[in-house]
């Protein structure tokens, strides 16, 4: 018998991938892990667009203020190298001939330029407008403590949603992509490229794969 799950437990993410959407459109309870120790190179602080030489890596810099013990809710974003700048540009870039860039984008870009202090609190304000424009309705928490292994009920997904390991969703159906015509379909890039080339239809879209 397939084991039954009544809430998802994720970590922190950044302008999120497909694959972590598709899972959020699934629960009503979500748990955001802020007590875990940093991990490098996550989708905590990076995301992939698709852009005309195919995937783009983002990153946002961020602080350890306590090195490798720092806790998730205490890492800050370093502005020195004004990345909010450099995001922007590359997903104007990107997706600027998108059918439905202008719809969202001025949203997104107020968010980026907001000077969040913790890329905690830039990732929730980010997570909480997205789901909000796709049409995701679900109750966002964030974890009281740490626990290495959660309860039965809860599906944890902390460290399987990662650039460095396979997705954990087999197959992603095609949608026409901002650059299609010049490349192969790119599956899983962040939850933008399917937003701004899908617009309304992306609830759709997660809901049918």
């Amino acid at each position: 018998m397939e084991k039954t799950y009544n809430t998802l437990l994720l970590s922190t993410a950044y302008l999120p991938p497909i694959e972590y959407f598709y899972y959020l459109n699934k629960f009503d309870n979500i748990i955001i892990e802020q007590h875990e120790t940093w991990p490098k190179q996550t989708y905590r602080n990076r995301t992939i667009i698709v852009t005309d030489k195919g995937k783009q890596l983002l990153t946002v810099p961020v602080v350890r203020t306590k090195g490798n013990h720092t806790k998730t809710n205490k890492i800050k974003i370093h502005y020195d190298e004004k990345w909010h700048l450099k995001h922007w540009r590359a997903i104007e870039s990107a997706y600027s001939n998108a059918p439905f860039f202008l719809y969202y984008a001025d949203e997104i870009k107020e968010i980026l330029f907001s000077c969040h202090k913790t890329i905690l609190e830039l990732n929730n304000k980010l997570l909480k407008t997205l789901c909000e424009m796709i049409g995701i309705d679900c109750v966002i928490n964030f974890s009281d403590k740490f626990i290495k292994n959660p309860e039965n009920n809860i599906l944890d997904l902390r460290y399987k949603i990662s650039p460095k390991i396979a997705s954990t969703v087999g197959y992603y159906p095609e949608y026409i992509q901002v650059f299609s015509a010049k490349q192969n379909f790119i599956s899983n890039a962040s939850i933008i490229d399917l937003l701004f080339c899908l617009g309304p239809e992306s609830k759709d879209y997660l809901d049918n794969f």
